[in-house]
């Protein structure tokens, strides 16, 4: 089958962002965007949570040439269907049993669980949860486990070579890319490696058109009466 259509729901310098950033890289992949508005509860709608019942962004719509429409609403798997979808783009390692391969994906899915778990642990007691209900203490645990856990096995990597996977730009770079930038937002990741890895990438045209919505993006959400409310941590 062929991809008819994609059609992406998101929201600014979230993680929808870094599938925006994938999609992007691959020219004539056309991604349609519907923004979703986080901060004034439009991911509890009915209409959207028919599509994604975890009442968040990104959600991936693919319409297919036999007239089917997949749903993905885990944006790792986006940024690797998309990378394999379109391998003219040479996002990803051919498929197969090598060394590239496997490095590839270990650091795709620690980027996007081990590392984005403990980014949105501090995010979301820092930011999001009511005061009451939140935990310094899972705070100072993460923090400090990002700081001397994550970041050097990041920093190691990015001292041997210009991407997080070697000399070439992979997929993986868009986890990597979006949680570095995500990280120094809170402090974190400041040794000049990583300013010089966000730099690096920060460069490429479709880093600048994902983006470009970014600066609208508050840390705090505003406050919004009668908004819906429901644990995402």
């Amino acid at each position: 089958m062929k991809i008819e259509r994609l059609k992406l729901f998101h929201f600014p310098a979230t993680r929808s962002a870094r599938v925006l950033w994938a999609a992007y890289e691959v020219e004539g992949c056309g991604v349609e965007i519907e923004n979703v508005d986080l901060y004034r509860g439009a991911q509890h709608a009915p209409e959207y949570l028919a599509r994604n019942p975890n009442h968040n962004v990104p959600t991936l719509e693919i319409s297919w040439d036999d007239g089917s429409v997949q749903t993905m609403i885990e944006s790792v798997a986006m940024v690797v269907f998309l990378a394999d979808a379109f391998p003219s783009a040479k996002l990803a390692p051919t498929p197969g049993p090598t060394k590239e391969r496997a490095d590839y994906l270990q650091m795709l899915h620690f980027c996007g669980t081990q590392m984005d778990m403990m980014l949105w642990q501090v995010r979301v007691h820092e930011h999001l949860l009511p005061t009451t209900e939140r935990d310094s203490r899972t705070v100072e645990r993460y923090r400090a486990k990002l700081k001397t856990e994550a970041e050097p096995q990041l920093a190691e990597r990015l001292k041997r070579h210009p991407y997080i996977c070697g000399d070439e730009f992979t997929a993986a770079d868009c986890l990597a890319g979006h949680n570095v930038s995500w990280a120094r937002g809170y402090g974190l990741c400041q040794d000049g490696v990583f300013k010089e890895y966000l730099s690096r990438i920060s460069k490429r045209p479709a880093f600048a058109k994902a983006f470009a919505d970014a600066r609208t993006f508050q840390l705090e959400p505003p406050v919004v009466r009668d908004r819906p409310t429901r644990f995402n941590g």
